[in-house]
């Protein structure tokens, strides 16, 4: 078929996240291979983003794709209920990298399905039913982990599971609370103890928070001392501390885990994303020792048909011996400071660019008319003009994500930040 007639199929036939139908303009990709894929025309893009912030080992990597090929030739899969070898063997490799204090994982199919399991666990286990997370995340779509959302993609879903209350973030560039940093006696962290007494200690099972604020939300680093409170807060009412950690797991900090910069230990963890790098669907919920002792004479009622998906815990063992391998979360870290120096040398020359946020490989531009205002500048131009200059990357609102794969090489990343430094010039010339 040509192009034009597959694209047409796409349309007609399938539905596209997150998008008005008729509007759509879809990239056909034929081939990919480590940062970069390439279009119909042969035309290669940088993907700058990661997919959606998943592709953490970059595309086809060969050590990933034969580990799921020689799965694929033993055992595709076997119901949950049953044994097998890359199941307990991804279980115990994941206790080695988490925090200490995590037991065992229950496997799943991606980061909304281990948030709505997620919440069943700490409501079991608390017996209580209320939960905590900001309106500035994202946790799913699907109704239990769309309750937990913040942001203005729970309204399409809307009614969703009840029991969910909304307290404002630690978003030190546009502070909720008016505040600057030299005034700042975080409010943001008064504020969440003030909802849980309002609310009822006694009621509320968990505070769900996302390691680092994603990139539709505008990725921003909570300052030094926000999860350590957050912390002693729900050990202060025996509150469940949840980290969804689906975006910010597996290096793309810089660290295993968001939360490690922080030396915090949750009550439980979310994650997805960077466990198989997308290449086969897998999330899981970690649980602390006390919940795991808690379901030796209990029932656990959660189950799927596709959990701990043997060819998802193949491609789970085999991506955590890359990451090792190949030192990826030391070249997250270490590129990390390059990317956040060009970032801040950008903010310096672009009068556009009000603020720059970034941990790792995990970073954001903002775009204003005025640096005095904030007042957001939301320019289409600047998407479409990356895309045209061989750039693929989210640009939601008037932000610029960068968060490439971590297998980058520093070459490619300051290729990479010479277009968008070039694309900037327009955002200027727009004020």
């Amino acid at each position: 078929m040509q192009a034009e007639e597959i694209i047409k199929q796409n349309r007609d036939h399938t539905l596209f996240s997150w998008s008005v139908q008729g509007t759509i303009d879809p990239i056909l990709v034929t081939r990919a291979e480590g940062v970069h894929f390439w279009d119909s025309n042969d035309k290669q893009y940088l993907d700058l983003s990661s997919g959606l912030v998943n592709l953490n080992l970059g595309h086809q990597h060969p050590k990933l794709v034969k580990a799921i090929q020689d799965q694929a030739g033993k055992l595709c899969v076997i119901q949950p209920s049953m044994a097998t070898e890359p199941r307990g063997r991804l279980g115990k490799m994941l206790m080695d990298v988490v925090p200490s204090n995590m037991k065992k994982a229950f496997f799943c199919l991606g980061g909304a399905d281990a948030n709505e399991n997620a919440i069943k666990i700490a409501r079991t286990y608390t017996k209580r039913s209320k939960l905590i997370a900001r309106y500035k995340s994202y946790h799913g779509s699907t109704l239990g982990a769309a309750a937990l959302t913040g942001d203005a993609r729970r309204l399409g879903a809307e009614p969703t599971n009840p029991g969910a209350v909304h307290v404002f973030d630690p978003f030190c560039y546009r502070c909720p609370f008016g505040q600057a940093k030299e005034t700042c006696h975080r409010e943001c962290i008064k504020h969440v103890e003030a909802v849980v007494q309002n609310e009822g200690p006694s009621t509320i099972a968990a505070i769900f928070m996302e390691g680092v604020t994603g990139i539709v939300n505008g990725l921003f680093v909570p300052p030094a001392d926000y999860w350590p409170a957050i912390r002693e807060l729900c050990t202060k009412y025996g509150i469940m501390l949840v980290a969804d950690e689906v975006m910010s797991g597996f290096g793309r900090t810089g660290k295993w885990f968001a939360v490690d910069h922080w030396d915090v230990k949750p009550d439980l963890m979310t994650i997805a994303k960077g466990l198989t790098s997308g290449y086969v669907p897998m999330g899981a919920v970690l649980i602390s020792e006390p919940i795991s002792t808690f379901y030796e004479d209990k029932m656990l009622s959660n189950g799927l048909t596709y959990s701990a998906h043997t060819l998802g815990c193949a491609a789970g063992c085999a991506s955590i011996d890359i990451y090792r391998d190949e030192h990826l979360i030391e070249n997250s870290a270490n590129l990390g400071k390059v990317l956040g120096e060009c970032l801040e040398d950008m903010k310096a020359r672009h009068r556009s660019v009000g603020d720059v946020r970034y941990i790792g490989l995990f970073s954001t531009i903002e775009l204003v008319k005025d640096r005095v205002t904030k007042e957001p500048l939301v320019l289409p131009i600047i998407a479409k003009t990356l895309k045209e200059r061989g750039i693929s990357t989210a640009c939601p609102s008037n932000m610029i994500s960068i968060a490439p794969p971590l297998v980058i090489t520093e070459a490619q990343l300051r290729g990479a930040l010479e277009i968008v430094d070039g694309v900037l010039d327009i955002a200027d010339r727009n004020l």
